[in-house]
C-alpha cells in the first residue's frame, strides 16, 4: 500500500469516489451533424491554453455520440448554470431526446449552444487523444461569450451541487479568538 492508502491494484469504485472528491463544472457539448443535433453533457471540461486558445473535455471510448460529434464542422460548448441539473440529466440520457424542449442557438458553422447558459464557446476539434477508457478532445476556440453574475452547475461526489459534511457544533467565541483566518 502507498503512503496515501491506495493499493497498487486500484478498485474502480474507490477510484471513482476519489475522483468525485474534486468538484467540476458541467458543460453541454453539441453540434448540428447531418441535420440532427447531437451532443452530451460533460463534467471533464477545462481550459487548456490562451495561445492558441484551446479547451478540452473527455468522453468515454464507449460513447455512441462521439462518432457523430467528431464529424461536426464546429462544436458548441455551453457552461451550464446552477439551475440546469435537470438539463444535465437530460443531456446524459437517451440520445434521441437529449435536446427536446431546450432553447438552442445555432451558429453558422453548426455549433449548437443552450441559450440560457453562463458561457458559450464556438469551437472546432483540434485533435483528440486516446487515454485509457476515455478520449481527450482538444477544441480550438473561435468565439466566446459569457454572462455576468451567474453561478455554474457543479458536479461533486456523483451529484449536483457541493456536498459538505455536517459541521460539528463549535464554540464561536473560542473560534474567534483562536483562529485568526476565520
Amino acid at each position: 500500500m502507498s503512503r496515501h492508502g491506495v493499493e497498487s491494484g486500484l478498485d474502480p469504485a474507490r477510484l471513482r469516489a476519489a475522483f468525485g472528491a474534486f468538484p467540476s463544472g458541467v458543460v453541454a457539448v453539441a453540434a448540428r451533424v447531418d441535420d440532427q443535433v447531437v451532443g452530451l453533457a460533460a463534467s471533464s471540461f477545462t481550459s487548456v491554453s490562451l495561445d492558441p486558445p484551446l479547451v478540452s473535455f473527455s468522453i468515454a471510448t464507449t460513447s455512441r455520440t462521439w462518432p457523430a460529434l467528431r464529424r461536426a464542422d464546429h462544436v458548441g460548448v455551453t457552461v451550464l448554470a446552477d439551475h440546469h441539473d435537470r438539463v444535465a440529466r437530460q443531456l446524459a440520457g437517451r440520445a434521441d431526446t437529449r435536446f427536446d424542449g431546450l432553447d438552442l442557438t445555432f451558429g453558422p458553422g453548426g455549433a449548437v449552444t443552450l441559450a440560457d447558459g453562463i458561457a458559450w464557446f464556438d469551437t472546432t476539434i483540434d485533435r483528440h487523444v486516446e487515454a485509457g477508457d476515455h478520449t481527450i478532445v482538444l477544441l480550438r476556440l473561435h468565439a466566446v461569450a459569457h454572462a455576468e453574475h451567474s453561478h455554474p452547475l457543479v458536479f461533486h461526489r456523483s451529484g449536483f451541487g457541493l456536498h459538505r459534511p455536517a459541521l460539528l457544533s463549535v464554540d464561536t467565541e473560542a473560534t474567534k479568538t483562536t483562529s485568526p483566518t476565520r
